[in-house]
């Protein structure tokens, strides 16, 4: 058993939901990653997502045969990266800019997640420019491939929305 399946199944998170809270600005129903079992700085981390047959998408995508939409399993690809890019500068430069998806290239799908599963999510830093970063992700459940893509994003400045 690898040491990130070991801690996957112990329960040991190196990252517990608080903390991801306090660096993403997603929230319920769109927050995607339950936990980090593994981050290296500058390299790469592994994060949990946890699916139930309670969360919104899973009543439409498909009523009969819910599946979770490649869509959403990209985005937990990306939070995971923006976790890793977060932790890896963790100086005043990111703390006041929220990232922004710029782009998804060689996205593949492999198998459908199923309410129920836990999908282990894998992004490894590619490249770095100043504020853009480009991740590798993957996730698989039970050790199988479902998804991969190349994942590019921004860390732009917090603006007023007006509100």
């Amino acid at each position: 058993m690898s040491k990130e399946e070991n801690a996957g199944k112990e329960g040991n998170a190196v990252m517990g939901i608080r903390e991801i809270l306090n660096l993403l600005p997603h929230r319920y129903p769109f927050l995607m990653v339950d936990k980090v079992i593994a981050l290296e700085k500058g390299k790469s981390i592994v994060a949990v997502k946890n699916t139930t047959m309670n969360e919104q998408y899973f009543q439409g995508h498909f009523p009969s045969y819910p599946v979770m939409p490649g869509v959403l399993i990209l985005e937990a690809l990306a939070q995971a990266g923006g976790i890793l890019a977060y932790k890896t500068e963790e100086d005043d430069d990111l703390k006041n800019r929220l990232t922004y998806f710029m782009g998804i290239d060689k996205a593949r799908f492999r198998k459908p997640i199923f309410p129920g599963s836990t999908v282990m999510l894998y992004a490894e830093l590619v490249k770095r420019k100043q504020f853009v970063w480009v991740f590798h992700g993957r996730a698989e459940v039970e050790g199988k491939l479902c998804a991969e893509a190349e994942l590019m994003a921004s860390f732009l400045p917090k603006q007023d929305n007006g509100n």
